[in-house]
């Protein structure tokens, strides 16, 4: 399907919040350089991603793809879990 529509940009992250039905915000983290310094700095993004099932639970690595604005800050969606939480 997605070779159809044309390539959407997809980014793995962990899920920090599933309080909201069928979303979860999800925490991407990226390495980035200091333009002056050169030193590398984590630099961390939330995305909120649409879960259709309610399957995420906090803490499950993720993968998200970008799609159509779901909501006011909505354009993500949940396309796999890659690791559940042990408990």
């Amino acid at each position: 399907m997605a070779e159809v529509q044309g390539k959407r940009k997809t980014r793995e992250g962990l899920v920090v919040s599933d309080k909201m039905n069928k979303t979860v915000v999800v925490a991407v983290e990226s390495l980035v350089t200091h333009p002056i310094y050169g030193r590398r700095m984590r630099r961390t993004k939330r995305y909120k991603a649409h879960d259709e099932e309610n399957r995420c639970r906090t803490g499950d690595r993720v993968r998200i793809e970008e799609t159509r604005p779901l909501s006011k800050d909505k354009n993500w969606r949940v396309i796999a879990v890659l690791g559940h939480q042990e408990d």
